[in-house]
């Protein structure tokens, strides 16, 4: 889990737009970050085992 004061400073507006730290909004974390979803890739896949991320559904085949 980040800081909580890696994550007030990413939230607040780069001076340069290449600075842009983009976090998940659960934990904080930046690395395994999907836009798409906000959420990084642990806090998706916990998410998306849970049922809670409409339109997911885990694959099977």
């Amino acid at each position: 889990m980040a800081k909580t004061s890696q994550i007030v400073k990413s939230k607040k507006e780069p001076k340069y737009k290449s600075r842009i730290v983009r976090r998940c909004f659960k934990c904080g974390r930046y690395r395994g970050y999907m836009r798409e979803f906000g959420l990084c890739r642990m806090c998706f896949r916990e998410l998306a085992n849970k049922g809670e991320i409409p339109g997911i559904t885990k694959s099977s085949w």
